[in-house]
């Protein structure tokens, strides 16, 4: 009988963790269990001592030259001896292993593991720390460009509202309200294209479900899947606008965005025009990932309904609104 095509498997975690074994000549004791499924899969391999991260990409997710170039990026900063989660090579010395799963080619590497603890509720401390580590890396990636995604208003807000109008109707109010907005701030990114330092490589996912404070309060960030090129602001905004949904207390967000501000501009000033941009630049990556969910829907989001498109839209109009209101 012909084996049926998927569209996404989960591997084994005993196969897998067999495999990984073989591959970087780990011990017997090595363990590997499945943490979360999604636009990758994640497996933790550990014994009692020593924990690694295994990311399994999805099938066409990233291409290998798209892999190559983070693991570029992540090799250059460790080299800068910035805290984040880096990849391990195998007894080959190869970075990257191909697994034939069902559905065709899947890449995965293997990561140090990120000590700590997640922070959802951070301090003015931590926040401040954020932000110094955000500017220390822009920094180093400041007017550098790899050959992966560039983060331009066609790709943050146009692209995005295509793959929406697949699964919503754009007479939706929220669809309109989309469509508006994509009309509008790509002008405001036009006002800082131009300026030197304001572009190179972002994360583009920097929150508290993507960095751990250990016991010293000291910050590792981890999973760079979804960097690229771009305004530098974008990763400004986009922790900002995460931590104002995080503080329901807006005098608490104020301190908190204040000190995280602070953090980075003790390292790398921001112009007045960037400072600007947040509202418009946290907003135009939550619509980037409003679209990767309706890119990804066939597989993960049942929960993709009108419903879901009320409340994920209503957060970018509140974000916008507040800031508008500041004026």
């Amino acid at each position: 009988m012909t084996t049926f095509p998927v569209i996404a498997s989960t591997l084994s975690e005993t196969e897998l963790g067999n495999f990984i074994k073989e591959k970087y000549q780990l011990s017997e004791s090595f363990q590997c269990k499945l943490f979360r499924t999604g636009a990758n899969h994640t497996y933790f391999i550990s014994d009692n001592e020593t924990k690694f991260v295994f990311r399994v990409y999805c099938y066409k997710w990233r291409t290998k030259k798209e892999i190559e170039q983070e693991l570029e990026l992540l090799n250059l900063l460790r080299n800068h001896s910035f805290s984040i989660s880096y990849p391990i090579s195998d007894s080959n010395k190869s970075f990257i292993q191909e697994i034939n799963a069902p559905e065709g080619i899947r890449y995965a590497v293997l990561f140090s593991f990120a000590k700590g603890e997640k922070m959802r509720f951070m301090s003015n401390e931590t926040c401040f720390s954020i932000g110094s580590l955000m500017a220390k890396i822009h920094n180093i990636t400041e007017n550098k460009k790899l050959e992966r995604i560039n983060y331009d208003s066609e790709i943050l807000l146009n692209k995005p509202y295509n793959l929406l109008n697949q699964y919503f109707n754009e007479e939706l109010d929220e669809m309109k309200f989309l469509k508006e907005i994509a009309r509008k701030i790509p002008e405001k990114f036009e006002e800082i294209n131009g300026l030197g330092n304001t572009t190179g490589i972002v994360h583009l996912d920097i929150w508290y479900d993507n960095f751990s404070v250990n016991n010293e309060n000291e910050i590792t960030i981890f999973d760079f899947d979804n960097c690229g090129n771009g305004l530098l602001i974008l990763d400004v905004g986009y922790f900002l606008k995460q931590l104002f949904f995080i503080e329901s207390d807006k005098n608490e967000y104020e301190l908190k965005a204040k000190n995280f501000l602070n953090g980075y501009q003790k390292v790398r000033n921001l112009s007045t025009k960037e400072i600007e941009l947040i509202p418009e630049a946290g907003a135009s990556i939550f619509v980037f990932y409003l679209g990767v969910q309706a890119q990804r829907f066939d597989w993960s989001n049942i929960f993709f309904t009108e419903n879901y498109l009320k409340m994920f839209v209503g957060r970018i109009k509140n974000w916008l609104d507040y800031y508008e209101e500041k004026k």
